[in-house]
This record gives structure tokens, C-alpha cells and sequence, in this order.
């Protein structure tokens, strides 16, 4: 179901504000696709204006940075997540994740959903 990014038809007493316009297309958002761990797999989606996001729907890499220096990394697993507790348990890939990879434990700096990319701080080396 459409999730509208209208102004609440109630105001702050609980008193009944009238729309003034019909809904609009801009106003409308759309459905939750969380990207998780796998083949990797990516969809174009149109925006306002004709432009487009490329949203990660599957990733199994991240471009990690350590010490100024950029490489990639395979991703292991999703182990906290402080926006959502269930992402960790579902290895949803979200920004703020901590995340395990063959090169240690990173946090993802990117929002997949909406860059495209997935980018992260290595916040742990692996021994």
C-alpha cells in the first residue's frame, strides 16, 4: 500500500482539516525494499524530474576505506544495527550498519536504497 507524504487531516486538538487539493503524484512514496546479502542485483528507479536512483536490491561486496586507502570486501554478515534491531537478525544492508567483512568489522557510510553504492569504515581490522 502507497505511503502518502501528506499533512495529517487532523490538526494538533484532533479537530478535521479539509484538504485543499486532490493527492498528487509527488506526494506519493513508495514501498520499503530492504537490500540484503547475495548475487549482487540493482534497479533504476525514476525520480522527479525524469532523473534516476540506482537502488540496491542484493549486494555481496562493500568499498571499504582504512587508513585513506579504498579496497573491496566481501560481505560476511550484518551484525548490529542500531536503527532496527530485526535488520541485524534479517541481514538487511542499511546506512549506520555494522557489518562483518573479510577485511574486519566496517560501518556503511551509503544508503543503498538510495546511492547505489555500497561504501563503509573499517572499524575493526581482522586479526
Amino acid at each position: 500500500m502507497t505511503q502518502w507524504k501528506k499533512r495529517s487531516k487532523r490538526g494538533p486538538t484532533g479537530k478535521l482539516i479539509y484538504a485543499h487539493r486532490k493527492k498528487r503524484r509527488m506526494e506519493a512514496g513508495r514501498d520499503f525494499f530492504p537490500a540484503t546479502i547475495g548475487k549482487p542485483n540493482a534497479k533504476a528507479i525514476r525520480t522527479r524530474g525524469g532523473n534516476q536512483k540506482r537502488m540496491i536490491m542484493v549486494a555481496d561486496t562493500v568499498n571499504v576505506v582504512s587508513d585513506g586507502k579504498a579496497m573491496k570486501a566481501k560481505i560476511i554478515t550484518v551484525k548490529d544495527n542500531a536503527a532496527n534491531m530485526q535488520f541485524a537478525r534479517r541481514n538487511i544492508l542499511a546506512k549506520g550498519s555494522i557489518i562483518e567483512t573479510d577485511a574486519g568489522l566496517a560501518k556503511i557510510t551509503s544508503r543503498p536504497g538510495q546511492d547505489g553504492t555500497m561504501n563503509a569504515i573499517l572499524i575493526e581490522k581482522k586479526k
